[in-house]
């Protein structure tokens, strides 16, 4: 038998980084939810101070211990991953571990001072315009191209792709028409390698009331598939009530841009699922 979509649950974050739910309280939240397959993604360490409440130490050992002890408490009823999500300035590899997400959060400026695309609409604003001069167009170049250079590590999951319009609902900030925000985000999708990276539909800035829609736009996910690209569901949980949040929205996005099929995550490896 096949598993559905709503049996995975692979991009998390607990209280070891910048999530609002314990290792233990987040799967047990993701079992109650009927999960089988959950996997723990905690935040890599940066090298940026103001983030160090919201990531893992660069000396990853209590995680890893943490995440192995309940992969033994649930063995039989739910498997544990234990993933990463690594950012582009993370100064840490993810070896070691089941599989890791590769994301884009931060720039550094050459001067060395860090700018978030993600921490708060003030923190974009002033990204805008200390680093891109006032220009939204460049700074979603700029972030896509940061996009590109993770494609080409081959990480086995995309993380939220075009997080850069995480503030833009109704078209705040940027005009996500525009042939030229376009021809920036596709550029980085194309840097992909379907064979080697899953794309995800990341419903996490649902959860948290900043988007009503999931990640990708659906001319990302229409042209992923056009290229073969195979896709997985995330709610990108920072809460234990977040574990499947806004799956079915992500469903219907994945259906209208052609799927019929999702995978999940496994121990072994990905396996195929039916989206209906």
């Amino acid at each position: 038998m096949k598993p559905t979509p709503y049996q995975c649950s692979a991009h998390t974050h607990t209280t070891l980084c910048d999530g609002g739910g314990t290792p233990e309280e987040m799967a047990a939240a993701a079992y109650a939810a009927g999960v089988k397959y959950y996997g723990f993604s905690g935040h890599a360490h940066v090298p940026i101070p103001r983030e160090q409440d919201f990531v893992l130490p660069a000396d990853m050992s209590a995680y890893r211990e943490a995440v192995l002890s309940l992969r033994e408490e649930y063995a039989g009823r739910m498997e544990i991953l234990l993933g990463i999500e690594l950012d582009n300035l993370s100064d840490v590899a993810p070896d070691g571990f089941d599989y890791w997400i590769g994301s884009v959060h931060d720039f550094q400026a050459p001067d060395g001072e860090f700018y978030a695309v993600d921490y708060s609409p003030e923190e974009w604003v002033r990204c805008r315009d200390c680093l891109f001069g006032g220009d939204e167009m460049r700074m979603a170049e700029g972030y896509y191209s940061e996009v590109a250079k993770m494609a080409a590590r081959k990480p086995p999951i995309l993380g939220h792709i075009d997080l850069v319009t995480k503030y833009n609902e109704r078209g705040a900030f940027i005009d996500e028409t525009s042939p030229r925000y376009r021809r920036a985000a596709l550029g980085a999708l194309r840097a992909l390698d379907p064979s080697a990276t899953l794309l995800e539909i990341n419903t996490g800035a649902m959860s948290r009331r900043w988007r009503t829609s999931p990640y990708p736009a659906p001319f990302l996910l229409e042209e992923w598939r056009r290229m073969g690209g195979r896709i997985i569901v995330t709610a990108d949980a920072h809460s234990p009530e977040a574990v499947l949040y806004g799956y079915g929205e992500a469903i219907a996005a994945a259906l209208a841009a052609g799927y019929r099929e999702s995978v999940v995550l496994t121990r072994n490896g990905v396996r195929e699922c039916p989206l209906q």
